[in-house]
């Protein structure tokens, strides 16, 4: 069986833990720890989940809010199946079933 990770980002809950109610609240306090981010990369990083994150920055953040990298990334793993060919192992999605379709023609042709 194989394993699909998956992660919650929890930024904008620990923000509002701490009475940070706005993103630009985190501006200068991140720039106070030499990272120096535009609004819109703060932005996002309150409102969307990172694919992407520096460590510099994952540091700050804690250090900011005063918690671990394990308060603000939950890890999930969820079980996939896993359906058995006659040439190995194929991990997919399951397929939607079939159903039967009729064309109509409009009259007269």
């Amino acid at each position: 069986m194989n394993r699909r990770m998956s992660y919650t980002w929890h930024l904008r809950a620990k923000m509002a833990e701490n009475g940070m109610f706005q993103t630009s609240d985190l501006m200068p306090l991140l720039a106070e720890r030499g990272i120096h981010l535009s609004r819109e990369q703060v932005y996002r990083l309150v409102t969307q989940p990172p694919q992407r994150l520096s460590m510099d920055t994952l540091a700050a953040l804690c250090d900011i809010l005063g918690l671990s990298p394990n308060d603000l990334i939950e890890i999930k793993v969820a079980p996939t199946q896993v359906r058995k060919t006659g040439s190995g192992d194929v991990t997919s999605p399951s397929k939607p079933a079939a159903r039967r379709t009729t064309v109509r023609r409009p009259p007269g042709l």
